[in-house]
């Protein structure tokens, strides 16, 4: 389909129903993160990007965004200037799989290049807190600096867990639990706040007080811990109850 052959709003009407099941996505993904893609994958289709371009742009907003943290001295408009390239980058995020469905140009090597982006901006967001911590912050210990490592070591085995679990299980599995109790979906969905990637960029804007983003950051990342091992157990069973191919 041609980009020219549709318009935004009939564009983005078609991105609507075209959406993926909610579970297992927060209040924040469903209600703003998505929406928010669906414009911008309307945009990106009308003026013929591809999903690969606008993947790119979500990375250039996103490391922009770490680079300004790791290399200015915090401020409330530091963490402003970091919250929105993050923000903004994970509604593109979000804009290049559904401009890819829009478009009807699901590729591997679009998925690669999607996984690889996410895979790189959750160590290399973390990795910029830490440089942000030895250069700036008045700690009250050296201990404080193994809080990014580790908070990086829990966002990577959610991410990897997470996606790994999909890969592994088999394809009709999905039809196996059936549709969940809409009461039990709401709060999944609300419980999962704390582990939201966008949820997570708004401890940013703290950064104009020390006190109060150490405070944000050890509690999101107290959050990822909790959640780790939960998942971990929930991921192993799953896997577990399927026989051997």
């Amino acid at each position: 389909m041609k980009p020219q052959g549709m318009a935004f709003g009939a564009a983005l009407e078609e991105l609507r129903r075209a959406q993926k099941a909610a579970k297992g996505v927060s209040l924040y993904s469903r209600h703003v993160n998505r929406p928010a893609g669906s414009v911008l994958a309307a945009v990106a289709f009308r003026v013929g990007a591809t999903p690969n371009q606008v993947t790119l742009i979500s990375a250039a907003f996103t490391f922009s965004a770490l680079s300004v943290l790791a290399c200015l001295r915090p401020s409330w408009l530091v963490g402003f200037t970091v919250y929105a390239g993050l923000a903004v980058g994970f509604s593109f995020d979000s804009a290049d799989g559904q401009l890819a469905r829009l478009r009807g140009e699901s590729t591997a090597v679009g998925e690669w290049l999607d996984h690889v982006v996410d895979c790189a901006k959750i160590t290399a967001l973390h990795a910029a807190v830490l440089i942000s911590f030895y250069r700036f912050f008045a700690l009250p210990g050296p201990g404080w600096m193994l809080v990014p490592l580790g908070f990086q070591l829990a966002a990577v085995l959610i991410f990897f867990g997470g996606l790994l679990t999909d890969k592994l299980k088999p394809r009709t599995s999905a039809a196996v639990k059936g549709s969940a109790d809409v009461a039990v979906a709401r709060l999944r969905a609300v419980a999962l706040l704390p582990v939201d990637y966008g949820v997570f960029c708004a401890v940013f804007l703290l950064l104009g007080s020390e006190h109060l983003f150490l405070i944000g950051y050890v509690l999101f990342f107290a959050g990822h811990v909790l959640f780790l091992g939960a998942f971990t157990v929930k991921w192993f069973r799953e896997l577990a109850a399927f026989p051997r191919a």
